[in-house]
Order: C-alpha cells, then structure tokens, then sequence
C-alpha cells in the first residue's frame, strides 16, 4: 500500500511519555494537592450555568475575563486552549511555512519542542547552554536571523535546568528579533515570580506560554493558555479548532481562577519546601544540586545517578533521569510537591549515601 500520509511522518515515532510509577510521582513536576475538594463548591455553581448539550457557553467569556484580570492584560491578549502544550502546538502550526522552516531553542530545554516541530513537519536546531546554564546570545541570535528560522524559542525558568535566563539576556535579544515570533515559555512562572509581560507592548510578536498544570495543581485538567499582543492573539486563534477546550474544563479552570489566593498560598509553600531542600542537599557529600525557580530541583549524582534513581524506585520514589544531555551527564530530577513527600526523599537519599 502507497504511503498516504505526509512524507516525513512515515520514519517519525508517535509522542509517548515514559516514566517510572511508584507511589511517590516526583518525577512529573506535579502537585500532590487534589484540587477538586477546594473548588468543587466554585464549580458546582458554574456546572448550574452551564448547558453542556450546547456548545457556547457564557462562560467562556467569564473564563476571559477572570484569566486576562489574573495577568493584568486586556481581554484580547489572552487565548486559553487544552494544556500549554496544545497552545504551543498551535504557534508552530502557524509558525510553519515550508519543508525549509526551523524552530531555534536553548539545550536541555523542554523536549517536546521538538515532538511538535516534527508533529508540523517543521525542523529544529539547538544551541547548547553554557556551562552555567546561561546561553550565548550573539550565537543564538545568530541562528534566529537566518531567513528559514520561522520561531525563536525561550524557556524561562528553563526545564530541566531549573534555571532563570539573564534579564538582561532575553530583553537583548527580543529587541533584536522583530520578524518572528519569540515563544517565552513561562510554564513555572508561579514559582519564579519573573515575567516578560511588560515587554509585549514594546513587542507585539513576544508569546508568552503558561499553564494550570504547575501552579494550579490541574495537570489532569489540560489547561494552558498564551498571553500576547492582540495581532498575534488574533492570529493564533485562525489555527485553532473553533471549539477548542471542552466547557468543564472551561468551567474548573474558572472555578480555580476564582479560589486563586488558596492556590497561590499552596505556592508558597513548595517554593519553601524547594528552598529548605536545595538546602539540604549541598550538605551531601556526592551530590551536586542546581539553583532553581521552579517546582523541582535537577542534581547530579557522578557515575552513580541510575543506581540511586533505581534505588529511590525500589522505596516507591520515582524520579526522572534527564542525564542525555551532556551538560546534564549523570542528572535527575525531583518534583518538589509536599512535605511529606519530600521528607521521604530525604530519607531515601540519606539511605543511598550510606550504601
């Protein structure tokens, strides 16, 4: 039978997650708090509102209105749609043009910037950090100025590093790329408390991506949005299906909007947790920790990372191992979600080091 679909999809590999399950998931960068008993008051009224047999809902304005007041920005500059993936998806979906179009990004950063590249038939090139985790911005600039580069991706604070990008790095190089759009992955902005936003009014074609997955404890729920000048909102918006994000996922979103100061004090507490943890673990002899702004810490044990990473499983921990790239040889990574938790992981650890 003759191949049907797109030529290149032929070699390609369906996207799949592989992770360790144990009892302890640290290694997804979840929450371990359930959301539902803190809004299902909240969502139960909004469910009373809405007509799920209709597909409008008023909700979805109120929905708008309450995620654009959240981030200080009028209603037009914000776009939610199924996870912050699903919206980043859709920026290369409408950032691609040709066979000949890339994507730029950082290395290690997010991995499923490649799966969507490939997923669009769009190609990617990297640049590797530099040892301190920052990036060579003339370099990187470099690739971004080539005509075939159609998307210049940031991720800040960066996944898997944990790191926060130099300010005065990234606003160098948006002023310097004008003809593109720049995705600004702000995934992990709850925990890092930096943000660009101010600078999308100086540059329209600046995207900024963030989620409920992290902050809001919802990774089940799927929800993630952009938030952008209204020319670039208005385009993305021409890619996307025209009901987009199912009215209860619409309607928990909102209910968690409206319980928000519960959430942000949640917040509070794992930035606390992360703190007292990085902590913790430079007075270990054999483990190197990195700094972070986000909801886990990424560590390098020398030579003995997947022994401890299969030792951790074996005490119902699970972890993700992120050693493949070179600036990241012998690392994993721990989700800070809860005390409880944590002070497993700690136990576990203290138990490996002895061995």
């Amino acid at each position: 039978m003759k191949y049907i679909f797109r030529e290149d999809l032929f070699t390609q590999k369906a996207p799949k997650i592989s992770v360790p399950i144990a009892r302890r998931m640290m290694c997804l960068n979840e929450s371990c708090m359930d959301p539902v008993p803190l809004v299902k008051d909240s969502f139960s009224r909004i469910l009373q509102q809405t007509s799920i047999n209709r597909y409008c809902s008023d909700i979805s304005s109120e929905l708008q209105r309450e995620l654009a007041a959240y981030c200080g920005v009028p209603m037009e500059q914000v776009l939610f749609a199924n996870g912050a993936d699903d919206m980043i998806y859709h920026i290369f979906v409408a950032a691609r043009e040709d066979r000949e179009s890339f994507a730029v990004s950082p290395a290690p950063s997010y991995f499923d910037y490649k799966t969507f590249a490939n997923e669009v038939g769009m190609q990617v090139r990297f640049l590797d950090l530099n040892e301190d985790f920052g990036f060579d911005v003339d370099r990187y600039l470099a690739m971004a100025n080539d005509p075939h580069c159609k998307l210049a991706i940031l991720c800040n604070p960066n996944n898997p590093t944990g790191n926060l990008m130099k300010t005065e790095d990234v606003i160098y190089f948006i002023e310097k790329i004008k003809d593109k759009p720049i995705l600004l992955d702000e995934t992990y902005y709850e925990f890092s408390k930096v943000s660009f936003i101010e600078e999308i009014e100086k540059h329209p074609n600046l995207i900024l991506i963030r989620s409920f997955s992290k902050a809001f404890s919802a990774a089940g729920l799927r929800f993630g949005y952009a938030i952008s000048s209204h020319e670039s909102i208005r385009e993305l918006r021409k890619v996307q299906t025209t009901f987009h994000t199912s009215l209860l996922v619409q309607a928990f979103a909102l209910a968690i909007l409206q319980n928000k100061t519960l959430f942000l004090n949640h917040i509070a507490n794992v930035i606390a947790l992360r703190d007292d943890l990085f902590t913790w673990m430079q007075a270990q002899s054999g483990i190197e920790v990195f700094p972070s702004a986000t909801n886990f810490l990424s560590f390098r044990v020398p030579q003995r990372h997947k022994e401890m990473s299969d030792y951790l499983l074996k005490d119902g921990i699970a972890v993700r191992d992120v050693s493949t790239h070179p600036l990241l040889k012998d690392c994993l990574r721990v989700s800070i979600s809860c005390r409880e938790d944590v002070e497993a992981f700690k136990t576990s650890i203290s138990a490996f080091l002895r061995v």
